[in-house]
This record gives C-alpha cells, structure tokens and sequence, in this order.
C-alpha cells in the first residue's frame, strides 16, 4: 500500500505485537520512541526522532490496566502536540470505558464522554477506534473519529470455516441490543438471525430468559462486541443448545476475558470463541483450545494508510 513520507507509527505498551503487525502491513518501520515507568507509577515519553510537521499515529488499546493504558495514550498526544506534530491521531483499537456511554443511575459519570474530552485536550486531531461499544460515542468528540468494523473479517473466516454447510447456519445476537450487529453479519452470510432475550440482575450476571427464533438442528453463531466474564455468552449458549441447537459458536471483536472468563468458557457449550487481536492475550487464554484468534492488522494498516493519503476509508465500514 502506499506510504505517506509524511507518516510516522508508534506503538505505546498495551500490544507491541499487534503495532508490530500494522507497521509490516504498511511496509514502513516502526518510529523510535522511548516509554518508562518511574518506581512510582508515572509515565515517561519520549519521541526520539523529529516529529516536527508529521502525520503521527499512535497505536494503543486501552484494555487492563485501564486507566495506565489510557494515561500513555494521553501522554503521547501531549508529547506530539508539543513536539509540533501535523496532526495527531491516536488509534485506540479497543476502546476503553466505552460501556460507560450513558447516565447508568443518580449521580453517575458518563465516563466515555471524559475520555473524549481528555483524548481532546491532550492533542489528539483524530482518533482511528474498531467496533465502538456504543456508535454514539462517536458523538463525544469534536475531531474526526472512525469506527472500523471487524464484520468483514469475520464473514471471510465464516465462510472458510463452514463452507460446505452455509444453509446449516444462523446468527445469533446474545442480546437485543445487538440485533443490528447480528444483522450486519447475517446479510453477507445470506443466513437467517434469532436473538437471546435476557435479563441482568447485577453487573456481569446475565440470566437467559427466551429464544426468538427457530435454532434446531443450526449451527448458531453469536456475535458481540466484547466479551469480558464470557457469563452471557456461556448462558446464551447452553440456552441455545437447550433450545436444539447443533453447535454454538461465537466471533467476538475485543477479548478483555477478565476474571473467570477462561474457564467459564472452557466449561461451556460454546465449541469454539473467536476474537482478534485487538488486545494482546495471556497465555492462557492462547492455551484454551476453544479460543482461537483472527488479526485485525491488516485491516488497521490500510485504515492509517488511507486517512494519511486523505483517501476514504468507507470501504471499510461495510462489506
């Protein structure tokens, strides 16, 4: 793809590898900065290379530790921003506090809207993000923001996987908020959707109530944005094979995989969780034979290439 002279990528701490991969995809090398902790958790930065009237992309997830995660990211905009940087975009491919949209009860944060101010203020002029919790979100900001869909890649990888049974197949939103994902999944695919219908009497605790829709005798596939303690997606599943499914299985865009998530999952029906790489795994989640991980570099790569060459990167918000 074509490389910008203007362009400069540099990665912060959260997912080197998958900064890495971008870089290699674009076919340029990574830029030299220098990122320290001091012995009491503060943050040093340093660009070791002029960035004077360049384009910067910062890469960084804002995934566990959130809020340290979140402070390089802010740090790197602050640095650029002084260092006379063009423009500043920081691609944040898993968006932290993005579940934090909305006014959840009395005298609450909206967390999101916080992070967009800060992203902000620090010097950020755009910001490159992937399967945002909430759209709206977009909504925050005051800069361009583009929100990349990993649909595409997850279609293909469906495809590949399932291509002698397409009319066996039937996607499943774990969630009504999620209809409008699992359709945009299920068009491409020419396959039918159904939905869990659920309640959540406490943060993290999802109780299945209903099916809607026909699985029996289908191999369902649920999609969703994030899986964290994977207790819906375990619920869902269980129901769904309950309800006559033939196998479950799920593609998920960002794994957080908190607390019991590795196990919950390895107990499950689930035959089989896909996520990518938006954020950078331990190794037992790599170790769990039903987790298995799809890359979303190269889609980030022509992403970054197209906003630096002030080409449309619409192309890549459908199939």
């Amino acid at each position: 793809m074509p490389i910008s002279l203007k362009m400069r990528l540099f990665s912060g701490t959260s997912n080197i590898p998958l900064s890495t991969s971008i870089v290699d995809n674009i076919g340029m090398p990574m830029g030299n900065m220098n990122i320290q902790r001091f012995a009491d958790g503060e943050i040093y930065l340093q660009y070791m290379e002029s960035i004077r009237g360049l384009d910067i992309f910062f890469v960084q997830s804002t995934c566990k530790p959130t809020n340290s995660n979140l402070m390089e990211v802010l740090i790197a905009m602050d640095a650029a921003k002084r260092a006379s940087a063009r423009h500043i975009c920081a691609v944040i491919p898993y968006f932290g506090y993005a579940r934090q949209d909305r006014k959840s009860a009395s005298r609450t944060p909206i967390s999101a809207k916080l992070v967009a101010d800060l992203l902000q203020a620090a010097g950020a002029t755009r910001v490159l993000t992937m399967d945002l919790h909430a759209t709206q979100i977009q909504g925050f900001f005051d800069i361009p923001v583009d929100n990349i869909f990993a649909t595409s890649l997850f279609v293909a990888d469906i495809r590949t996987v399932n291509e002698h049974n397409p009319q066996e197949l039937m996607v499943v939103s774990p969630d009504v908020g999620g209809v409008v994902r699992s359709r945009a999944l299920a068009k491409p695919l020419g396959v039918d959707i159904a939905i869990v219908d659920k309640r959540r009497p406490a943060p993290n605790v999802a109780k299945v109530m209903n099916i809607v829709g026909d699985v029996r005798g289908r191999h369902c596939i649920m999609v969703d944005d994030i899986v964290d303690t994977a207790g819906t997606l375990c619920n869902a599943a269980q129901a769904l094979m309950d309800h006559g499914a033939s196998k479950v299985s799920a593609y998920v865009t960002h794994g957080v995989l908190s607390g019991p998530a590795v196990e919950n999952i390895s107990k499950s029906a689930l035959s089989e969780l896909v996520i990518t790489d938006s954020i950078k795994q331990p190794e037992p989640v790599m170790a769990c034979e039903k987790i298995r991980q799809l890359s979303i570099a190269p889609m980030l790569a022509d992403a970054i290439s197209r906003i630096s060459n002030d080409r449309s990167i619409s192309s890549l918000y459908t199939i």
